[in-house]
């Protein structure tokens, strides 16, 4: 089973691979960017395109990544909340027990 998975995900790579190849191929066309304030310089259709597809990636992996670090801050902060809040429960049931006898 687990060869299975590891040929699928070659044949995968391998088509990704074939079809990013194509597309470099076939948009050679040269073009200029302007963003405005900035106008980057002349690079192939292909590039402009895969830099920020990567661009994209990079930067929303960032903003997961910062995302997920506030909520395991707030998750740490309310588990210690809990657990706080179980040994006063705790102390109260003895305390409650102490006092009937």
């Amino acid at each position: 089973m687990r060869w299975i998975k590891g040929a699928i995900l070659g044949l995968l790579c391998l088509l990704f691979l074939f079809v990013g190849v194509m597309f470099t191929i076939n948009n050679t066309q040269m073009v200029a960017v302007d963003l405005v304030l900035i106008k980057l310089p002349e690079a192939s259709l292909s590039l402009w395109l895969v830099a920020t597809f990567i661009l994209g990636g990079i930067l929303g992996m960032a903003i997961s990544v910062v995302s997920i670090l506030l909520l395991r801050t707030r998750l740490r902060a309310e588990r210690r909340r809990v657990s706080n809040a179980q040994k006063e429960l705790d102390q109260l049931r003895t305390a409650g027990l102490k006092n009937a006898a």
